[in-house]
Order: C-alpha cells, then sequence, then structure tokens
C-alpha cells in the first residue's frame, strides 16, 4: 500500500535537490538526471522490503507520472528502473517471480463456429450494420478468434492502447477492424504532419493506426469496406476518449503492395503518403529486411496539423 504521507515525503526530497543536473539518459521521451537517480536510491532505501513492482508505484505517485486516463505508467516506470539498474546507477531487490513468456505461453484464440454461407448483397441490404466496440467484452474472444483464422497475418496480442470492432449486418458477422498506437518515428507521416522531434515524442497518442481489417471471406458486398472505415472514423475518437481519456486527431495504416492495392482506404478519402523503410521496428542496419509497405493517412479534424503540433 502506498501511504501519502511517505509520497510527499519524497516529493519534498526531490524539491530541495539541485535544478540544474546533468541528464544521465532517456527513456520513452523521458529525461533522467543525477537528480532523479539520487531520488530512485533513496526511495528505494526507504523500502527495503518492497518488490521492483511496487517500487515502480511508489514512484510513479511520487512524480505523478500518469497516462492520459489517470493510471499511473506502471510499465514503463519499470522498465525505466530496470535500465537503471541494468547501467548500475541504482540497485533494485532480486526478482521475486518470473512469469512465463506471454508469446510462448498464451494460448491462442479459439475457433470460432460461424455461419459461412456465402453473403452476396448489395451494401443497403445489410443495414442498419451494427458497429460493437468489443474490446474488454465478451465478444471480444468471437473477435480475437476470427481474426486469428481469417485475416492473412493470423491474431497478435495488442500492446498498449489499442480498440477491436466487429461489425454486424444481416445479423451475422461480416468484418472485424483492430485499432491500435501508432508507431513512433514514421518519415512520410511526420514530414506530412510537420511536427517537430519534441511534438511527436508527446503526441504521438493522439494517432491511432489500423492494425487489421478484415472481411471475412464469404462477404461479397461491394464497397463495404471502405463504407465501414468511412463509419469507424466518425465515432473512433469518442470510443478512444471513453477507454483512454484522450482523443484521436489521425488515422493511419500500411498496406502490403505485393497483396492489395489500398482501394477501400483510397476511396474512403486516406491519402497515399509514401512507403516504409522495411527496416521493421527496431532495426539494427539500414538495409532493408522486410517487405516495403505503402502509409496511408487520415485526419480526422481539419486543424490535426495544430493539434499535433503542441509540445507543451
Amino acid at each position: 500500500m502506498i501511504f501519502f504521507d511517505q509520497v510527499l515525503a519524497f516529493q519534498n526530497l526531490n524539491m530541495y535537490a539541485p535544478q540544474v543536473m546533468s541528464i544521465k539518459l532517456k527513456y520513452r521521451g523521458r529525461e533522467v538526471t543525477d537528480s532523479d537517480v539520487a531520488f530512485i536510491v533513496e526511495l528505494i532505501s526507504r523500502h527495503p522490503g518492497a518488490s521492483r513492482r511496487a517500487l515502480s508505484k511508489i514512484l510513479c505517485e511520487a512524480w505523478d507520472w500518469r497516462q492520459a486516463n489517470g493510471e499511473l505508467c506502471d510499465m514503463v516506470c519499470r522498465g525505466l528502473m530496470l535500465k537503471l539498474h541494468r547501467a548500475e546507477m541504482i540497485e533494485l531487490p532480486p526478482v521475486r517471480q518470473r512469469p512465463p513468456n506471454n508469446v510462448v505461453a498464451r494460448r491462442r484464440p479459439e475457433r470460432v463456429l460461424i455461419d459461412r454461407t456465402p453473403l452476396c448483397a448489395g451494401l443497403a441490404e445489410l443495414r442498419p450494420l451494427k458497429i460493437l466496440q468489443v474490446r474488454r467484452t465478451r465478444e471480444e474472444k468471437y473477435f480475437d478468434g476470427l481474426v486469428e483464422e481469417y485475416h492473412y497475418l493470423g491474431y497478435t496480442r495488442p500492446v498498449g492502447e489499442h480498440l477491436k470492432y466487429l461489425i454486424l449486418g444481416a445479423d451475422r458477422p461480416v468484418a472485424c477492424m483492430a485499432w491500435g498506437s501508432a508507431p513512433r518515428h514514421l518519415g512520410p507521416r511526420d514530414r506530412f504532419i510537420g511536427w517537430s522531434a519534441e511534438a511527436r515524442r508527446r503526441n504521438t497518442r493522439y494517432l491511432a493506426y489500423n492494425t487489421r481489417f478484415l472481411i471475412l471471406p464469404w462477404v461479397k458486398v461491394p464497397h463495404l469496406a471502405s463504407h465501414l472505415l468511412g463509419r469507424v472514423a466518425r465515432t473512433i475518437t469518442t470510443d478512444w476518449e471513453l477507454a483512454y481519456g484522450h482523443p484521436i486527431y489521425y488515422l493511419e495504416t500500411f498496406v502490403d503492395p505485393a497483396r492489395f492495392r489500398g482501394t477501400c482506404y483510397i476511396a474512403a478519402n486516406w491519402i497515399a503518403l509514401g512507403q516504409t523503410t522495411g527496416r521493421g521496428h527496431n532495426a539494427l542496419t539500414h538495409k532493408a529486411t522486410q517487405p516495403k509497405k505503402e502509409i496511408l493517412g487520415y485526419p480526422l479534424v481539419k486543424n490535426f496539423r495544430e493539434l499535433l503540433a503542441v509540445t507543451q
């Protein structure tokens, strides 16, 4: 349990520390100074029996380090403390338990029993379409199972902020659409927005990335995909605010040109911005190691550049 008098004591300790200190490292956009390191060392010494998880929560409270929805930045804080520990700047207590590797131990979504009768109709015949945000609902497993079985990339458990939409038409599932946190660095998109490195660091959370878009293979409905993109674009910022406490100003996605032409995105007025470098998320070289993909973007508000350029 975190006691507020302890948190206040740590805040007071930090208040009287020298204000001009050298930066020891940067982690997820946060600069860590000599004063910060001394503060963490003192925090650990005052809680000799606390676990690493407990220490990260106490530090988040002391720094008032929170997400946009008010939740503590606990996972990020633990990553920061571990990096300081490995750099021998602080000494964390021994690990008390090692959870199983999520990638290895996680069970794949179960197969969904569903009516696969071909559905060939006009868009008007499916109305009213029901677009259900199923993240953290009992229908989420249904969504996961459909994406696992019918999307060419399969299902991957999202990390960070994300939403999942299950779309029903004619009282049957017809499509799935998933959105997640946007990549931090994307050259064509960053040039299109025109934001500074500091603005990008602060405001990437206002972007959502379309990670999966699946029209079930037996559904043959002209213009359905572009219609759904337009419908979700009108509701996603409200849904995101309900889930995470902040809006979305801009949408983006990647399209593999070896498989798709991205016609539905263009028909929904998305903008082609260029190609990825093919180096992947954590590339160690400047050589392409993955297929290059087309980058498409969709501003949700007219003044998106102004909103995403804010640095304070």
